[in-house]
């Protein structure tokens, strides 16, 4: 393309296409006024801009009507074309779960790989075989920039490592309960935070070691500091380290393992907390995107 061609590429507009294609069918500048819309003056000032685009006469003027010229008549060849395609944009794209080759980027916290994904993905799988999930660790000093630029689809985690300003849907209720070693001495009795702040405990700090946890203000509201040994970056390492030693500690409900571990038996009780899944507002029309959230809603939102 030269460019002066780079240029009249520039100066053509939609509608004048659509004109061009009128008067190659009608060769009458009044029919075509009357198709389009517009008044005569208004198309024969379309075809004086298209003369001067194209270079060329594109029409010539006899006793019988327009007859175009041979580059009209090569334009007219390729409009139905051009057009056709300008309008399926407008189209929705076929959205086929059997044939679906997408990569879909979730990122999640440590709580939801335990609790959330195994439940998502084979629903995932069983009708969508060819998507390809990529897993990412949950980052919270990282996410806002991932979610903006389209490097991550869809969040699992808690609210406070969410912001507000994205899209989300509550999946379930969620609450901490005290764990503890099977051979514990605490195992069945009735337990308070007094009787317990002294123990050791594991804490689990996703985003930054700072020796705090959610379960802190409970302990704090009665004037207590609860004895913080380890912080740990993930729920599934702590029964790990509590198994073999006298180490308690506060986990989410349904991250609860089946063996090893029991669970305390408390005279407060924990806060609920919710459990959500977040995303980017250009995500609110994806197809697939709106597919994953009903799976996640068929599955959570009714526990």
């Amino acid at each position: 393309m030269t460019i002066t061609s780079s240029k009249n590429v520039q100066r053509l507009e939609l509608k004048q296409l659509r004109i061009l294609k009128a008067l190659l069918c009608e060769r009458n500048v009044s029919r075509v006024a009357n198709s389009v819309g517009l008044t005569q003056q208004a198309v024969s000032d379309q075809l004086r801009k298209m003369r001067e685009i194209f270079e060329d006469p594109l029409f010539v003027r006899t006793s019988n009507g327009l007859i175009p010229t041979p580059t009209a008549e090569q334009l007219g060849e390729r409009l139905e074309k051009i057009l056709s395609e300008v309008e399926g944009l407008f189209d929705e794209a076929e959205f086929d779960l059997a044939t679906i080759d997408k990569v879909f980027t979730i990122a999640a916290t440590d709580y939801a790989q335990l609790v959330i994904l195994p439940h998502l993905l084979p629903k995932i799988w069983r009708d969508a075989p060819n998507l390809k999930i990529n897993l990412e660790d949950f980052d919270i000093d990282n996410l806002h920039n991932e979610m903006v630029t389209g490097k991550v689809d869809l969040a699992l985690a808690f609210p406070s490592f969410v912001s507000e300003s994205y899209p989300r849907i509550s999946l379930f209720k969620e609450h901490h309960i005290c764990v503890a070693s099977k051979e514990s001495h605490l195992a069945g009795h009735q337990l308070s935070l007094v009787d317990i702040a002294a123990i050791p405990q594991i804490i689990v700090s996703q985003s930054r070691p700072d020796f705090r946890g959610s379960i802190d203000t409970l302990f704090e509201e009665q004037g207590m500091k609860r004895n913080v040994i380890m912080s740990a970056p993930c729920f599934s390492v702590v029964p790990h380290y509590i198994k073999n030693s006298d180490a308690i500690a506060f986990i989410p409900s349904r991250s609860m393992p089946k063996d090893g571990l029991i669970e305390l038996n408390l005279e407060e009780n924990t806060l609920e907390f919710e459990v959500i899944a977040a995303w980017h507002s250009r995500s609110n029309h994806d197809p697939l995107h709106n597919w994953v959230l009903s799976l996640l809603k068929e599955e959570f939102s009714r526990n």
